[in-house]
């Protein structure tokens, strides 16, 4: 049995009156303390599946919002994303059409993998953004909804918390 990751109240109400991506950051920092800030074979048990669906979400948010796709990829988040039920899920929660943008992400992604995730120096990750232009498209649809999504992502785990932590 998983040891459940404990959330104060206090901290919840502050973060839910910042914002919805302050309210998602508290659970999903909680999580990043308890996995030592590293997804690894041996820290991924340590999370439920909402959990990290939860932390993909923030991930694929920061990283959309400050680089992209290629910058997702490049930091080793596109298994993460692409290779487990996060779009799956994410319709599940109906964050809008957030799965139909990753699935149209994860085309790229699997037909470029390997180019994609290939260590790069500065110059030649810059280049990625002309060369992967397929991405641009996706990444000015996640910029110009994400504000609904996260308020959606924010509501549903609102509405489940037992599924995300403990509430103390």
């Amino acid at each position: 049995m998983k040891e459940q990751i404990e959330i104060a109240d206090a901290a919840l109400r502050q973060a839910a009156q910042e914002g919805m991506d302050a309210f998602i950051q508290v659970f999903t920092d909680a999580y990043l303390q308890r996995i030592g800030g590293q997804l690894t074979a041996e820290t991924m048990p340590l999370l439920t599946g909402e959990q990290h669906t939860l932390l993909a979400y923030r991930l694929l948010r920061d990283e959309l919002m400050e680089g992209g796709f290629c910058q997702l990829i490049q930091n080793g988040y596109g298994g993460y994303i692409f290779d487990n039920p996060f779009a799956r899920v994410m319709r599940m929660w109906e964050v809008g059409d957030l799965h139909k943008l990753i699935y149209a992400a994860r085309k790229i992604y699997d037909a470029h993998r390997a180019d994609l995730e290939r260590e790069r120096t500065d110059d030649e990750f810059m280049a990625m953004y002309e060369q992967y232009e397929a991405f641009d498209e996706l990444e000015d649809e996640f910029l110009e909804k994400e504000e609904e999504y996260t308020a959606r992502v924010a509501a549903y785990v609102d509405e489940h918390l037992e599924l995300f932590a403990a509430i103390v």
